[in-house]
């Protein structure tokens, strides 16, 4: 089949890739599902089905890190309680204040 694509508006090679992305999906499903039907016949020849395959233990991709948790907070702010700090990285401005004013570290922990 020929298809005179030169003689053709832009919305009739619009709808044309459009009728053919829509072939190529049906194209692909069928020979996948064929593909999947080949495979099971050789697994059930060795014992096996398709599920046992899909079974097999999948590794996260590299780079890929679990979220971490949250630490709890083990200090708070005595003028202010809903400011906290977790002991952890750099300390906060009113904790260093706190310090310098003579408090100890224990006075601002929380209970």
């Amino acid at each position: 089949m020929k298809v005179d694509l030169k003689g053709m508006t832009r919305k009739e090679l619009e709808k044309l890739q459009k009728d053919v992305e829509k072939a190529l999906t049906r194209v692909n499903k069928k020979e996948l599902k064929v593909a999947r039907d080949e495979a099971a016949k050789v697994l059930a020849k060795h014992g096996f089905s398709l599920a046992d395959l899909e079974g097999a233990p999948k590794r996260a991709p590299r780079g890929t890190a679990k979220p971490k948790s949250k630490a709890a907070p083990k200090y708070a702010n005595p003028a202010d309680p809903k400011q906290t700090w977790t002991g952890k990285g750099r300390q906060p401005v009113w904790y260093k204040e706190g310090i310098a004013a003579g408090k100890s570290p224990e006075s601002m922990e929380i209970k």
